[in-house]
This record gives C-alpha cells, structure tokens and sequence, in this order.
C-alpha cells in the first residue's frame, strides 16, 4: 500500500496510510476493551477511526486479525511487570498496589482480556499475547526450576488482585492504602519470584 491512500468516495482528500493504520488500531483496543471481542463490532471501530469499515477490511482483514493486534498493542508495554530481576518482588508489588487503586486509571490490557475471553477464538489469541510479551518477559527474568509456571502462577495471583480490588472491588483490598498492600503483596510473591533452595 503506498504512503499516501484515498479512501473510498473521498474524492480529494488523502490520508497518510501509517496514521490512518494507528488511528484504526487504537479505536479498535479502546472498543474491545469496553466491549470485549464479541461486543465491539468492524464498523463501530471504523466509526470512531473516522475510515470506513471497507478500509478497516483492507489494512486489517478480518475483525480476528484486527484483534490480534489489538491484543500485541495492548499487553505489549509494561504496565506491572519491570525489567529489573534483582528488585522484581517489590517493584512489581508496588507496581500493582499503585495501578489497582481505586482512583488509579484503567487497565485496559486487563479489561480486554476479561471482556473477551469467554469466545473460545478471543481466548486463544489472549493466550498466545500473554505468552509473547508477559510471560516471555517474566520467565526470562525467573532463575530456579519451573520458571514457566511460576511465572504464570505471579500472573495469576496479578490478574487475582486485579480483579478483586480494581474491577469488584472488595472492601479490604479497595480500602487498603498501597504501602500496606505492596508489603503483603511482596511477601506473597517472594516464593515465585525468589524460591529457597531445594
């Protein structure tokens, strides 16, 4: 596709292909993160991208394949999750104590994952995102055996606290100030993260 692409019935105006991309891309993770796989429909993404849903089939294929990349852009940056191994405990407790409050903001590659993973195609597509950036990531960063799983069970027990003090929010873990929360949070993580010796 060349830089410069008319849209269908535009006439005059032309639009540059890699904005026109992003623009479709980011009102395609905003719409399946509010409504999930099954509720965020081709045109409604088209119509908050300002393109027609023709265009949106042209750069992307398919809703599946747009959601596809949907789910890279989403789960790519690291939203709890650090770099450093040394400091992985606390900062990663103390990063999901602060992106769960109450009055913190979304987070939207959570909301995506829960509001679509009842389609069994949308949970596939969820899993192999998972797999490619947070769980690579963070298994990389484990030493000792059974780095996979435990990696997974720290995604687990990140999605848990997710859910129960951001989305549901619980009394005790919405009404728990982030110090507090990030101490027992580290202390819960220290075995996955840093296992004693065998």
């Amino acid at each position: 596709m060349s830089e410069d692409t008319q849209e269908p019935g535009d006439g005059s105006r032309r639009r540059d292909a890699g904005a026109t991309r992003e623009a479709i891309l980011l009102s395609a993770v905003e719409a399946f993160t509010r409504a999930g796989y099954d509720g965020a429909g081709v045109r409604e993404v088209a119509g908050n991208a300002g393109v027609t849903a023709m265009l949106v089939n042209r750069y992307f294929g398919s809703k599946e394949h747009l959601f596809v990349e949907a789910v890279d852009r989403s789960f790519a940056p690291r939203t709890v999750v650090g770099d450093d191994p040394d400091a992985l405990t606390e900062q990663t407790a103390i990063s999901l104590a602060a992106r769960t409050a109450p009055d913190a903001d979304d987070l939207d590659p959570f909301l995506l994952m829960l509001r679509s993973a009842a389609n069994p195609r949308a949970a596939e597509i969820i899993r192999a995102g998972v797999g490619r950036h947070v769980g690579r990531h963070l298994t990389d960063l484990l030493s000792g055996p059974d780095a996979a799983a435990r990696a997974e069970l720290l995604l687990s027990l990140i999605a848990g606290v997710w859910l129960m003090r951001k989305v549901v929010a619980t009394p005790a873990l919405a009404g728990m100030d982030q110090d507090s929360l990030a101490r027992l949070l580290t202390d819960v993580m220290r075995p996955l993260i840093d296992p004693p010796p065998a």
